[in-house]
């Protein structure tokens, strides 16, 4: 038996009375909708609630499954520890889970850190539904840094599990939307916070959620949204299942977005198959990117689809533009997969004979040697999207009022350690941003005293 139903639902610890104070009167309309929710959940008496949460475990390029029986946990880091949980897991769920994710390579299970404390972003949902009722057993899940199309995959995979193992279950996507809604807010205000808490909640209504993958990363962060992973693999539990969406509430009175809706499923409907539209409509887009960008770009998507599906190193083409083969200069290869960085290595000066050598060996690099992923696999190639930074030559400056984010990359340097960030990159739109960030990557620690440079990229798509 599939999931029955799914909820949206925030997690702000201001709705429980005695964390809020009476400052939850603020948010009334959410906490009606939440009882009303509450109350259908219970309605369902289901075996197993499984609930995604941002603010469980969460690692780049892996989904945490908690394990083990039990975990506790209070809301006492909001001043109230009277309010307490203890909740048993269905550990045959998540074994179901776990299996099946081990059995397709997925990046997903009970591996890593084995927190039994249960964070705010389960309890608040817990606080409301343990109103009505209690003979559940639970499965927490948390989000990761991987693709929207990862979470979405997820989904699916959880709804299959649900099916083996023949649970009543349902799936509470646990996430607030934009925390940037009002200037006089905890976040402060950015115009993609109400823009962000509009879309998400005219898509979610509608239960278009082909449409959640859509949403650029770079968009996402700068509204500073909590849920939306969350609420894509909620969406991956109905791919090719029509459903039955319900908005009970939106508020942003506290300059943080929190919505809560509901998801019956219906038949089967080839139409809602989003996962293979989305998979289609991406290879066509990436093939026609490859299909159209320069011979610097072009050489970094040969030499990666050869190594990666051959093994082998490409040999420097005749044909290339004389720059290429006469000039040096250090460069880096990016690589992204449906909207997600996937690799990114290069070189500030260069090291070999010639740029196309340079763009031949970090694209190999950027393909199998970024520490932050694993290497790319040949299911993933039709996918890949590739650009080439070819770095101009370094330049001391004296300070960051030399600096322009959009024009100049940036070198932060002390005697035994660098760092560097390239020009113009999506969510980094301050000088301050580029430097701290670059900073973080060298391990420069506030307060060492550092040099800059900056330089200059010609970048190809």
């Amino acid at each position: 038996m599939p999931v029955l139903a799914s909820f949206v639902v925030p997690h702000p610890p201001l709705i429980v009375p005695a964390v809020g104070r009476g400052g939850e009167k603020e948010i009334q309309k959410t906490t009606d909708s939440y009882e009303k929710v509450a109350k259908m959940i219970a309605s369902l008496k289901p075996d197993t609630i499984i609930i995604s949460s941002p603010h469980s475990i969460m690692y780049s390029d892996y989904f945490h499954i908690s394990p083990g029986k039990e975990a506790t946990g209070s809301l006492a880091s909001f001043r109230a520890p009277e309010v307490s949980f203890s909740e048993k897991y269905d550990h045959e769920l998540t074994g179901e889970i776990e299996r099946l994710c081990e059995s397709r390579d997925f990046p997903a299970g009970t591996l890593g850190e084995r927190q039994k404390e249960l964070d705010h972003g389960t309890m608040v949902p817990l606080y409301f539904i343990r109103k009505y009722y209690n003979d559940f057993k639970l499965v927490r899940i948390s989000l990761s840094g991987l693709s929207l199309l990862t979470h979405y995959e997820f989904g699916s995979i959880i709804n299959e599990a649900v099916s083996n193992t023949n649970r009543n279950a349902v799936f509470v996507a646990s996430g607030d939307l934009s925390h940037k809604l009002k200037e006089y807010g905890p976040y402060g205000y950015v115009k993609e916070g109400p823009e962000y808490d509009e879309r998400v909640m005219d898509v979610l209504s509608r239960g278009s959620f082909g449409e959640l993958l859509e949403f650029d990363e770079g968009f996402c962060e700068k509204a500073a949204e909590c849920g939306h992973r969350s609420f894509v693999i909620m969406a991956g539990l109905w791919d090719g299942i029509s459903v039955q969406s319900t908005m009970y509430s939106h508020e942003d009175v506290t300059g943080v977005g929190y919505g809560i809706l509901s998801f019956y499923p219906g038949k089967e409907d080839p139409e809602r198959c989003f996962l293979k539209k989305y998979m289609e409509d991406k290879k066509k887009d990436a093939e026609k990117k490859k299909q159209e960008a320069d011979p610097y770009v072009r050489l970094a998507y040969e030499t990666v689809e050869r190594y990666i599906g051959e093994g082998s190193v490409i040999d420097v083409p005749d044909d290339l533009p004389k720059d290429m083969l006469d000039k040096r200069a250090g460069a880096f290869v990016s690589i992204h997969e449906h909207g997600a960085l996937r690799g990114c290595i290069g070189t500030i000066l260069p090291v070999t004979k010639n740029i196309a050598r340079e763009i031949i060996q970090n694209a190999i690099s950027a393909s199998t040697k970024d520490p932050r992923f694993s290497p790319i696999r040949p299911d993933e190639l039709p996918f890949l999207e590739i650009n080439v930074d070819i770095l101009g030559d370094p330049e001391d400056i004296g300070s960051e009022d030399e600096l322009d984010v959009k024009r100049y990359g940036v070198i932060v340097s002390t005697k035994t350690k660098r760092g560097l960030l390239l020009p113009d990159l999506d969510g980094v739109d301050t000088v301050r941003q580029q430097v701290d960030i670059a900073k973080r990557k060298a391990g420069i620690t506030d307060g060492e005293e550092y040099s800059l440079q900056r330089f200059e990229v010609v970048r190809h798509f």
